[in-house]
Parts: C-alpha cells; sequence; structure tokens
C-alpha cells in the first residue's frame, strides 16, 4: 500500500538522499552530453520525484497516476527513474534528447508511470483531473499526482482546474510544486507575481508546506495529502541547481548546460568522475528500451441508427444530443464508459438530454474552454469515450493549443463543434468559426467530419464513438433538409454506413462538379437545379470528410472540364485547398473555382449573411453560369 507508513526510517531516508546524489551527477551529465536541457529544475525538482516514484502505487493493474506538468524537468524525471531501476541509467545519459530517443526534451507517455505528454506550461493539473476523472468513471481507484513548477501557476488554466477539482470533489488529487522561486527571466516575484496558496486555499484546496529537499518531510506531507477529503496542494521549498553551490538560486541556469569548466567543477564537488567523453561516443549507437503501448477501453456498442424525414424538423446537432443520448443508453450500464463534458452550452449543443440521463458521466465545466478540452483528452486516455461538444469558435479557435496536446498524446477525443461556418444566427463575426478545417488539417491524429444531413449525423456518430482516435463532428445551427436520392429517397438512410474518408455522388453530371459539405450540400443541389434549367448539368459530390481524398470519385472528376467547391469557410484552408492541391497533383486540364468566406462576415440570419458575401444560392449559380460560358 502507498504511504503506507507514517515516516520513512533513516535506512529509507539515506538511500533516497543517495540515490538523489548519483542522480544529480546523471541530470548534469546528460545535459552536458545532448548540448540542451533544464538542469536548474531538474535538480530542484529531484527529491520530489524520487519520493513519488518510489512510495506512490505504481505496481499491478490499477495503478496510482503521475502528470509532470513542468516537462522541461525531464532530466530530473529520467535520473530519478533510472537510479530506481526503470530506465536503464548510461542509456538515459547517453541518448537524452537525441532523434527518435524515448528520452525526449520534454517527457511524454510511454515512459514508466507517465501518464501525459507535456511541456506546454499550465496543463498538467487539467490533465490530471481527466486521469481522476476516468479512475472514478471506470471505478479502478487510484491516485493522481501532479508535479509542477511555480512559475506555471500565473497560467489563467491552471486556476481553471482548481475550480474543477474542487467542483467535482477530486480528493484524490495531489499536486506538488516545485517552489524555486526563479523562471527563465529571473525571480517568479519579478516576471509575475502569484498568490500560489492562498489560490489554492481560496479555490477549496488543502494546502501543506514542505521543504522539497527533505526526503521525510517530503513523505509525511504526501502521506498526508492521500487521507484529505479535499484536493491537496503541497508548497515544496526548493532551490534551483539544488546540490551544485554555483549553480544554487541562478536563473541562469534554468535552460543552460554546464560548460567544460563548470562540468569538471561540478564533478568535483559531487564527488564523481566526468564521463562525457564516453557517452558522447555511446550516444553515436541506439537504444534498447521502448515507450509502453497506449491503453484502451472496452469495445462500444454503436446501436442502431435514427433515421430523420423533413417533417421531423431535426437539425444536425439536435441528431447529435440524440445519438449520444441512446449510445450513453446502450453502453454505460454495460459498463462501457462514455462521458460528455459541456462549457455551459448543453442546451445549444445538444447534450443536455444525456446530463439529464446519466448524470454522473456528465461534466460541466462552466465557461472555462481550456482546462475542459485538456480533462477531455485526458479523460479519454484511459478507456473512456469523451464527448466535448462545444461551439466551433470555443471549442477548436480558443482551445487550439489543447487540442494539439491531446492529438500529441493520441487521446481518444470526440469533438463535436456546432455553430460552424455562417450558420451562427445573428451572433457575428466573433462566432463564425470559418478556419477550423484549416486548424484540423494541422491535427495529426484528428479526424474531421462535416455531415450534410440529421441522418448521415447520426451514423458519424456511431462511427466515431466506436472507432478509437481523435474525431471532429461538426454541426450547423440551422436546420437543414434531408438529402434526398434522384428518386426523392432519402440519401443517408436505407442501409448507408458511414465509412471515414469516403465522398459521396449526390448527383451525377457531365458539364462540371461542385464539391460541398454540411450545410451547402443542399444548397449545392438548388444551384444544380437551376443551371440544369440553364442545359448545364453538374455532379454534386458532399465531401463530408473534409481533409480527406477519395482517389475513386476524384478520378472521375479529373473528366468534367470545370470543378467548383463551395463552402462557407475560408478556401484558402478549406476543401478549396485539398481539392485544388489533389487536381494540380494529377494533372487536371480544365478549370476550377473556389467558392468560400473571404472575409469576416457580418451579423444576420445565414441566407442574409450568405447573400452579403455572395455565397447564396442565386449568386454562386451566376458566378458558375459565368465561367462556364
Amino acid at each position: 500500500m502507498a504511504f503506507d507508513r507514517e515516516s520513512l526510517t533513516e535506512e529509507e531516508a539515506s538511500r533516497l538522499e543517495k540515490l538523489a546524489h548519483e542522480a544529480r551527477g546523471d541530470i548534469i551529465t546528460m545535459t552536458r552530453v545532448a548540448g540542451s536541457g533544464h538542469p536548474g529544475g531538474s535538480l530542484s525538482s529531484l527529491e520530489i520525484y524520487l519520493v513519488v516514484f518510489s512510495y506512490a502505487d505504481l505496481g499491478g493493474s490499477v495503478r496510482d497516476r503521475i502528470v509532470v506538468s513542468h516537462g522541461h524537468t525531464s532530466p530530473g524525471v529520467y535520473a530519478s527513474l533510472a537510479r530506481l531501476g526503470h530506465l536503464p541509467v548510461d542509456e538515459v545519459k547517453a541518448f537524452f534528447r537525441k532523434a527518435k530517443s524515448p528520452y525526449e526534451g520534454h517527457v511524454v507517455r510511454g515512459i514508466p508511470f507517465i501518464d501525459w505528454s507535456t511541456g506546454n506550461l499550465g496543463q498538467g493539473l487539467s490533465a490530471g483531473c481527466g486521469l481522476a476523472l476516468a479512475a472514478r468513471v471506470t471505478q479502478k481507484h487510484c491516485h493522481t499526482y501532479v508535479l509542477m513548477s511555480d512559475g506555471e501557476q500565473a497560467k489563467g488554466q491552471v486556476a481553471e482546474a482548481r475550480r474543477f477539482a474542487k467542483k467535482y470533489g477530486l480528493s484524490d488529487i495531489t499536486v506538488v510544486i516545485d517552489w524555486n522561486g526563479i523562471q527563465i527571466s529571473g525571480s517568479t516575484d519579478m516576471v509575475m507575481p502569484v498568490n500560489i496558496i492562498e489560490d489554492f486555499l481560496a479555490d477549496g484546496w488543502d494546502v501543506i508546506e514542505a521543504d522539497g529537499h527533505n526526503v521525510s518531510e517530503l513523505y509525511r506531507a504526501l502521506r498526508s495529502a492521500r487521507t484529505s477529503d479535499k484536493p491537496t496542494c503541497i508548497a515544496a521549498h526548493t532551490v534551483i541547481g539544488k546540490g551544485i553551490p554555483f549553480m544554487e538560486g541562478k536563473a541562469e541556469y534554468h535552460g543552460r548546460v554546464l560548460n567544460q569548466k563548470e562540468m569538471a567543477d561540478a564533478c568535483a564537488h559531487l564527488a564523481i568522475e566526468d564521463r562525457t567523453a564516453y557517452f558522447l561516443e555511446k550516444r553515436k549507437g541506439r537504444w534498447e528500451w521502448q515507450p509502453s503501448a497506449e491503453e484502451n477501453g472496452p469495445a462500444i456498442e454503436s446501436g442502431e441508427p435514427f433515421t430523420y424525414a423533413d417533417e421531423d424538423k431535426v437539425d444536425n446537432r439536435t441528431a447529435f444530443g440524440k445519438a449520444l443520448k441512446d449510445l450513453g443508453t446502450r453502453n454505460i450500464p454495460g459498463g462501457r464508459p462514455i462521458c460528455v463534458l459541456d462549457c455551459d452550452l448543453a442546451s445549444s449543443v445538444k447534450s443536455s438530454d444525456f446530463a439529464k440521463a446519466f448524470p454522473d458521466h456528465f461534466f460541466q465545466g462552466g465557461v472555462q474552454e481550456h482546462n475542459t478540452a485538456t480533462v477531455a483528452g485526458a479523460l479519454s486516455s484511459l478507456g473512456v469515450v469523451s464527448f466535448f461538444a462545444d461551439f466551433g469558435a470555443f471549442g477548436m479557435d480558443e482551445t487550439y493549443n489543447q487540442q494539439r496536446l491531446n492529438d500529441i498524446n493520441k487521446t481518444n477525443l470526440k469533438l463535436v463543434l456546432t455553430h460552424l461556418g455562417l450558420d451562427v444566427g445573428p451572433d457575428g463575426k466573433t462566432h463564425q468559426c470559418i478556419d477550423y478545417i484549416g486548424l484540423a488539417r494541422n491535427l495529426y491524429n484528428f479526424k474531421p467530419i462535416v455531415p450534410a444531413d440529421p441522418n448521415q449525423v447520426d451514423r458519424a456518430v456511431r462511427y466515431v464513438a466506436a472507432t478509437r482516435g481523435n474525431f471532429i463532428i461538426g454541426t450547423g445551427r440551422s436546420q437543414w433538409p434531408v438529402i434526398r436520392t434522384p428518386e426523392g429517397g432519402m440519401f443517408y438512410a436505407d442501409g448507408y454506413r458511414f465509412v471515414y474518408g469516403k465522398m459521396d455522388v449526390i448527383r451525377d453530371g457531365g458539364d462540371g462538379a461542385v464539391i460541398a459539405y454540411g450545410g451547402m450540400v443542399e444548397r449545392a443541389l438548388r444551384i444544380r437545379a437551376a443551371l440544369a434549367r440553364k442545359g448545364r448539368t453538374l455532379s454534386v459530390i458532399n465531401m463530408a470528410c473534409v481533409t480527406e481524398i477519395d482517389e475513386d470519385v476524384m478520378k472521375g472528376v479529373l473528366e468534367v472540364p470545370f470543378v467548383f467547391t463551395y463552402e462557407d469557410h475560408n478556401p484558402e484552408t478549406g476543401i478549396g485547398l485539398a481539392v485544388a492541391a489533389w487536381l494540380l497533383d494529377h494533372g487536371y486540364r480544365g478549370r476550377m473555382g473556389r467558392f468560400g468566406v473571404r472575409e469576416y462576415g457580418p451579423s444576420g440570419d445565414t441566407d442574409e449573411i450568405l447573400k452579403e458575401v455572395h455565397l447564396d444560392v442565386e449568386s454562386v449559380t451566376d458566378a458558375i453560369w459565368d465561367m462556364m460560358r
């Protein structure tokens, strides 16, 4: 059992102090060999790492979780784990920061007991909240440790996470702050003063102060934290560069490695041999240890899809909400966890029915998008299917950095974005998310989908729930007509199955092709009808998977003389860019037109706005006709 005795024995304390001495030599060696790194904070955090890694419950299938929020102190993490026998000591020192080595400059998932890849300061506590929620939802009871720096306490997301942890009673979280008072630019009081203890207390946390270099004191503080009925912060007073006198208290050693003379002086003080030359030679070889595999949860039952007709008056976001509740009904009672996170918009993004049905699986983050995005991602990393529904301008634009870290951590997040493009009602340009495809294109492990009607939404939602990985489902705000076959049937019903990456040919035509997605597909059909009356027939293609090209469908597009993309998005980063690039790569000889949002739109009803920016059916029909003539 973790921290089961009241205090360390003298022998245990002596052992940890000896390991700390050895690890200090490892830290200055690996950073010197790599030629870069952060030795100062690694030295000040060292005893914290050694005590946590030694006495947290890290054995068995259900173990405590650890987030190192100040990931730049990776030398301290690697040295501690190596000296405790979890990593090969010589490999850590030789291959730190070497390309393709697992010992990256900032800690990553897969290193033993490290549960989140970090680096961008301020997100670690949010990730810890997500891991703690996962433990609660899956009933795999464990403790979560979030190890942080003092400088990052100035970040607004840390305050968001503190409030979230208190609201949801996450008493199984312990934060340990390496409070060395030094940042890159100087003292924390000079860079940006923060009332660290007062802030945690004000948000309802317990706070324990401790000497961060006294292993016995740290042990007692960590043991006490595990018995608290509140989330607990341990403010560990430390000294940057601890253990090497000329480094102590000096901001310059935050991110500077030792030069040759300093290395010699440090080794002399530590009474160790300077083996830099040996490890530089070893660095030319390869490493043996590999990171551990990702964790997967139970398979989700996707259920049978719902089908909607126009008379049902169901918009795409409502179709999402209905599918979401159905997924919860089919899975949660059977122990297949699905969770939903919201930022005070449940009634607008249509997750409120799920919230009423499954209150223990719904988490209201308030107007705290940055924290909620990270919590949702971390929650999904431990066997939970996590949905985060928000307006596009908030869930993607505002939280891009958080989604980027989710992407790096290869989470299992289902991000649902409503109110996309110009279809946001009269809210105006601040809420018009016209860049989300471009942002998603930057994230290597996110797959965005913008369905054309409620029937395709339902099937896409069920698909992403049952498929591991990060997905984005885009819906609009308004009700869009159901897409019909030429014979009048419903295109996305009667056996239709969503397949990621597939482009759907809604209508055939030999004079050109219009490629669209979402609410623009039905408008493209009206454009086609208007041009048909002028004697020209166009194909209409739904590119719902907006960053993927369907080679089979696009080979047919190469045969027509005109290709048009039609979207209420910036065409320089939307499908206009993707289709143009593909056509260029494949030697297309015809003409192309890209219709999209070229400037921020005004406030007004959707059709009114589209007319103002020349994207309404009549304007686009006239423009295409002029090109085709």
